[in-house]
């Protein structure tokens, strides 16, 4: 038996169920979060910090105007177990969206991540600052990744009546393409880049939300994943070249 306070929340009233409307309310709060992230003319630092406490705040605050305090079940306290789990599925996500990737460049001709070639012309103190913000970025990102699955395991557990588990698998697959889908603008427009590589990876973090019920593990998974691929990135376009004798 799961007790009331392990089990994901917001789905079966533990600790107070969010309803349809109340969904429909954190559904608009992440579309215009999203939407202010990419739409306001805010693009060097530290006014992309701006943006990026934006993308946070407005889903946070949509969840306590429907939720109240209990908002604050999404972020537990982070314990040296938690900073395991983000190392470990921080390297899965690594891992997996490595491997994935690999499997797509035998089917599809991948497009690179733009931000790619801009990190490799930054200086130290670009990288450091853009660090910073997409740190903040990526909490805003697993609010993006983990409200619409508990909104979707909400739906089948309550509506269609389905089992638990049934509702997770559902709503993993659900949440991971919908999260894949709003990179595609990133990538191209190429769909299966996007939503089966993204979507991939999204799945990965959401299962450590899944595990330990904590936001902060996934978002630090997420951290670590992407800050790992950046500052890889950063290091081979610094790295000095021996051109030998």
């Amino acid at each position: 038996m799961i007790s009331s306070d392990s089990d994901l929340p917001f789905y079966n009233g533990k600790p107070v169920e969010i309803a349809g409307r109340g969904w429909l309310v954190i559904m608009l709060s992440l579309v215009i979060a999203f939407l202010a992230l990419i739409l306001i003319p805010l693009r060097t630092f530290p006014y992309t910090v701006v943006l990026a406490l934006l993308f946070v705040g407005i889903p946070i605050l949509a969840v306590h105007r429907v939720a109240g305090p209990h908002w604050k079940c999404l972020f537990r306290p982070v314990d040296v177990r938690s900073v395991a789990l983000m190392a470990l599925f921080g390297g899965a996500t690594l891992v997996g969206s490595m491997a994935m990737g690999w499997v797509l460049q035998r089917f599809f001709e991948l497009d690179p991540n733009p931000l790619a070639d801009e990190i490799a012309a930054m200086s130290a103190f670009e990288i450091g600052a853009t660090l910073v913000v997409t740190g903040i970025q990526l909490v805003g990102e697993e609010l993006f990744g983990i409200l619409p699955f508990l909104a979707v395991l909400w739906l089948c557990v309550r509506q269609p009546r389905l089992s638990r588990r049934a509702g997770i698998l559902i709503a993993l697959v659900i949440s991971g393409l919908l999260f894949g889908a709003a990179h595609l603008p990133t990538y191209g427009w190429h769909w299966a880049q996007s939503l089966i590589g993204i979507g991939f990876a999204r799945v990965i973090l959401t299962l450590s939300y899944i595990v330990t019920r904590n936001l902060w593990v996934s978002a630090g998974a997420h951290i670590i994943n992407d800050w790992t691929g950046f500052i890889l990135v950063f290091e081979f376009a610094h790295m000095p070249i021996n051109a030998g004798e």
